[in-house]
């Protein structure tokens, strides 16, 4: 990543951000609004794989520790600690919903996710479920809202299975979760599929 400084956030900002969580989830991120003090060559693959200085992060604790102190401002995303905030790049989302678990029927129905980082998040009004489709292929890309503007991409086989469950209604197909219908696709461009 030609132009970018390396930097590499301090064991003190870190731990700073350990002992701001020990015992209560995940860090405060959002109270926290440190100088910007460049970007980090870290990039987020669209499988979710975490790469640092071009190499795959082995150490799942490391990633599930960086993803929780990882915020977005302004589109782009930060690594950021009580005492410093880095720049990182994202190739698509943050995280990847890897799979899900469905209890319930119709507009009873709860959709919960699981990520790459084993973080849990519950489909509803308050994290939703978006598809964008591709404008030259059509494919889609869904997506699961996890937390402050970090989107999950919900994985080829987990979208399978939600095709599965979707329903129609209102003159589109989709899926109910915590009593909101997500849509996916016109209904009328299933029919004869």
């Amino acid at each position: 990543m030609s132009g970018q400084n390396t930097v590499t956030p301090s064991a003190e900002g870190i731990a700073a951000a350990v002992r701001a969580s020990k015992g209560r989830g995940l860090p405060p991120v959002h109270l926290w609004n440190p100088e910007f003090c460049g970007d980090l060559d870290m990039r987020i693959a669209r499988d979710g794989t975490w790469f640092y200085l071009g190499t795959p992060i082995g150490r799942f604790e490391l990633v599930r520790l960086f993803s929780s102190i990882l915020k977005l401002e302004g589109g782009k995303y930060f690594l950021v600690t009580p005492v410093e905030k880095v720049g990182i790049t994202v190739d698509d989302a943050p995280f990847v919903a890897v799979d899900f678990e469905a209890t319930g029927t119709g507009a009873d129905q709860v959709l919960q996710f699981t990520t790459q980082v084993d973080d849990m998040v519950t489909a509803g009004p308050d994290n939703p479920i978006r598809v964008v489709r591709d404008e030259e292929t059509g494919e889609p890309s869904p997506y699961v809202m996890v937390r402050a503007g970090l989107e999950a991409l919900i994985d080829r086989k987990s979208f399978y299975r939600l095709v599965d469950l979707g329903v129609h209604h209102e003159g589109w197909f989709g899926l109910w979760s915590l009593g909101q219908f997500f849509r996916v696709i016109p209904s009328s461009e299933l029919e004869g599929v």
